[in-house]
């Protein structure tokens, strides 16, 4: 199967919206050996590395939803727009809003992928009085 915007939709919400934790099992064929994977988080070299890191995320999620908003690709290069609501242990879930930039190889592999989100403010946005003064905080400083 060749990855487009339209294949590459199917296999990520496949991955998140499977009963209980998430199933990254289907679309690891995709990734090339050498991925090079980024986020707010972490920098992963190679698929040994990426496939760990998909592990330690399945067991620390018990419940993870992906919601596709909109992909675009131009050559060989795929944005998606997501929204991901996860929940750890007893915490009530949160939605994370981010992009991703996924780089094809000349084998049709997925040889690079960015993410990009604000992991503290969409996760502190559901913590009452902590989430309004973290905005205030960001405004105040970086607005």
């Amino acid at each position: 199967m060749d990855i487009n915007c339209d294949t590459i939709t199917e296999l990520w919400s496949k991955t998140y919206n499977t009963k209980g934790n998430p199933d990254w099992s289907h679309i690891l064929p995709y990734y090339a050996d050498d991925i090079y994977f980024r986020d707010s988080i972490q920098e992963i070299h190679g698929i040994r590395e990426f496939t760990a890191m998909t592990e330690r995320l399945a067991d620390r999620s018990k419940d993870l939803k992906m919601h596709i908003v909109r992909a675009v690709q131009q050559e060989n290069v795929i944005f998606l727009e997501w929204e991901m609501t996860l929940s750890y242990k007893n915490n009530p879930g949160s939605t994370i809003y981010g992009c991703s930039r996924v780089t094809l190889n000349a084998d049709g592999k997925i040889s690079e992928q960015r993410d990009y989100y604000d992991l503290w403010g969409d996760i502190f946005d559901n913590i009452p009085r902590f989430g309004p003064a973290y905005r205030r905080f960001m405004r105040k400083k970086f607005g």
